[in-house]
């Protein structure tokens, strides 16, 4: 049997609920085992399992690996953890038949679809990649539709060969068409006033089957917001909308802080900085944490666990450059700072003697994140394959964040300095066990990301703000500190002139580079938490606590180093 060029469609499938807000999803899970999938706006579009469980509601992202196209495959691969199907109707037939948990970490198993009332208005293309707002591409035909819960015992089931336009047929389950197809107008009209005259019994069974009508290929509306077009299939959309029908308001999303316009700098006399400047966010109440936690509390990483297994790693990269460009002054430079450095960008401050303080600060998050990403995999007390699965995670994040990808330089040094810890590179039966069981990702790490980290780390490597969204500054700020380079002297002196002239190059750029992380940024919608705790004043109380979090850094470093130790050698003790 020829598998289908792009998997099956699951937009007529009856648990397939379109975009739909985690609120809306959690009103209508009522049981413990209820579950629904549906296009998340918070995440780009990418479907999300949503399932009621122990009295909760979990939402799951479903991760889309793309394919290189050929013959007799589908483009694309679906997956929640390890496994991937070749369609989202695979993957949900195999967890709900199979009664299989939906994370290892919750246990959560979806048993009993909630089916969709109505109809689809809007729904992302399963053959534009989420990542790329740029590519858009049209829906292919729809197969068939069966949206009722009477249906729902043969989702299951293969369709056979679609009929042809201007057919009425029965579907293979026996039920009466329905009226969720689209339906030609005879003439273009707004589009407001077409989902207005939309009613929700539109989707109830028929006495008599409709006839279908013959298909109609539908329009893009170009949007000049610069987001990616949507598709509809109930309207044929026309080339030009001037606005808004009369008496008809659409709500306007509030533009977030990293997508606004900078200010416009009046000209002025240059007047010497008075004070460094500090881009660290202040304490604030946290939702994960309390006001006086302890380090490393358990309830705290296991909550973070699943957080982290919500978001594949695409999703968990954006939220990286999004902290890191904060931190390192490239976003959200209010006009007081920029007047107090003298400079527009955090890249430029870097560079300047008065930078002192912003150069610490991200040298202590590079140290900050590596620590926390280890912990990730030395915490795992549990099976040999958890901690397997432990750096894969962290080898596909840095993957996700390599130049050509997200580019968040900064984010992949932290992510590299985790894997290459001597606490963690010690681990032989785990890194074993990771080339045997997960031999993609371990190849990744040896062949690409390895000879990448080691090329920027002696100044040389991808730095093109096209290609990079943030550029990796930790070795010039670790010469302007003073630190010494190893190796001869010949060799230094290069490696030194090599990271100096990137550095000035950086700070010529930095326009270009805030123009670069924008554009990846673009439309992007952050989860709260998961930003939260990829700060660095989080990850500062998660790993000592809010007491030991004040104490000096060199102290806080040595600590955490012997802690670390002590869980590597519990995991694999020296023969």
């Amino acid at each position: 049997m020829q598998v289908p060029q792009d998997g099956e469609d699951f937009v007529g499938q009856p648990w397939y609920h379109g975009p739909l807000s985690r609120q809306k999803a959690e009103d209508l899970l009522q049981q413990d085992g209820d579950f629904l999938v549906r296009a998340s706006k918070s995440r780009g579009g990418h479907p999300v399992i949503s399932c009621r469980w122990r009295g909760s509601a979990l939402h799951f992202e479903v991760l889309r690996v793309a394919l290189r196209p050929r013959p007799g495959r589908p483009t694309a691969l679906f997956q929640l953890e390890d496994e991937r199907f070749p369609s989202l109707p695979a993957l949900v037939r195999s967890y709900v038949i199979g009664q299989r948990p939906l994370s290892q970490a919750t246990g959560a198993v979806a048993s009993r679809p909630v089916p969709r009332q109505g109809l689809i208005r809007r729904s992302f293309s399963e053959d534009t990649l989420p990542d790329d707002p740029a590519r858009t591409e049209p829906l292919r035909d729809r197969k068939r539709s069966d949206s009722q819960p009477a249906g729902l015992e043969h989702m299951w089931r293969s369709p056979e060969d679609p009929p042809g336009p201007g057919a009425s047929t029965v579907p293979a389950s026996g039920l009466p068409r329905t009226g969720s197809d689209p339906v030609i107008l005879k003439t273009p009209v707004p589009l407001g006033s077409v989902a207005d005259s939309l009613r929700a019994s539109d989707g109830q069974l028929h006495a008599k089957a409709p006839t279908k009508p013959p298909r109609t290929p539908s329009l893009l509306l170009p949007d000049a917001s610069g987001r990616p077009p949507t598709y509809c299939e109930l309207v044929p959309r026309v080339l030009r909308v001037q606005g808004p029908p009369p008496g008809h308001s659409c709500p306007e999303s509030e533009v977030p802080w990293w997508e606004a316009e900078e200010e416009k700098e009046e000209d002025r006399c240059f007047a010497r900085p008075q004070a460094e400047v500090s881009f660290c966010l202040p304490d604030t109440p946290s939702c994960l944490l309390g006001s006086q936690n302890r380090p490393l509390e358990p309830e705290v990483l296991h909550t973070l666990r699943g957080l982290f297994l919500e978001h594949h790693p695409g999703s968990t990269a954006l939220h990286l450059l999004l902290v890191d460009c904060q931190a390192t002054g490239v976003l959200g430079v209010t006009k007081a700072q920029r007047g107090a450095m003298g400079v527009a960008s955090g890249l430029e401050l870097l560079t300047l003697p008065h930078g002192h303080r912003l150069r610490l600060e991200l040298l202590e998050r590079l140290e900050t994140l590596a620590l926390a990403g280890a912990l990730a995999v030395l915490g795992c007390a549990g099976p040999l394959e958890e901690r397997a699965a432990a750096l894969r995670g962290l080898v596909e994040l840095a993957v996700a964040l390599r130049p050509g990808a997200v580019g968040d330089l900064p984010g992949l040094a932290a992510v590299m300095g985790a894997l290459l810890m001597p606490q963690v590179s010690r681990l032989e039966r785990t890194w074993r066990h990771l080339r045997r069981s997960h031999t993609e990702a371990a190849l990744a790490f040896e062949q690409e990301l390895k000879p990448l980290m080691r090329s920027l780390n002696e100044g040389a490597g991808p730095s093109d703000p096209g290609e990079v969204a943030l550029p990796h500054v930790a070795p010039a700020a670790r010469l302007l500190e003073g630190e010494e380079l190893p190796g001869p002297l010949d060799e230094s002196c290069e490696r030194l002139l090599r990271t100096l002239h990137r550095a000035r190059q950086t700070a010529r750029d930095a326009p270009r580079f805030r123009e670069a992380v924008a554009r990846r940024l673009r439309g992007f919608r952050p989860n709260p938490e998961l930003t939260e705790a990829l700060t660095t004043g989080f990850l500062r109380r998660l790993l000592w606590g809010s007491r030991g979090a004040g104490a000096p850094w060199a102290t806080r470093l040595e600590k955490f180093h012997r802690v670390l130790s002590v869980l590597s050698q519990r995991l694999e003790p020296d023969p």
